[in-house]
């Protein structure tokens, strides 16, 4: 499955005596769902690393939700990206329930708009 999103950037320019010029900057891409590789587990936090990078549009900051058979799991936090791996840390995990190879992970999107 692919997400597709869109970034809206707002920029101002202003010019001597002429005021200013706003516009509006569209960024589209496709993201598809990552899997879980394996998970490291380290004396002070576990590690996820995941099957895809930047080249799949990951970037490092992004926070991912974990799912298998359609059931949220956790979220992830994306610390250290490559071309085609990424590593992520768990920020919550549902209780009683763990991670593991082959869970799918897909960017958690925020929408503003009102419903």
């Amino acid at each position: 499955m692919s997400l597709h999103f869109s970034t809206f950037l707002f920029a101002s320019f202003a010019f001597a005596g002429a005021g200013s010029l706003q516009a509006a900057l569209v960024t589209e891409r496709s993201i598809s769902d990552a899997k879980i590789v394996r998970i490291e587990a380290l004396p002070a936090a576990d590690l996820v690393v995941l099957d895809a990078g930047y080249e799949a549009g990951l970037r490092q900051s992004m926070v991912c939700k974990v799912s298998r058979g359609g059931e949220f799991l956790g979220e992830l936090l994306l610390v250290e990206l490559r071309p085609r791996a990424a590593t992520a840390l768990i920020l919550h995990r549902t209780t009683g329930r763990t991670l593991q190879s082959g869970d799918t992970v897909a960017v958690q999107t925020v929408s503003t708009r009102n419903n």
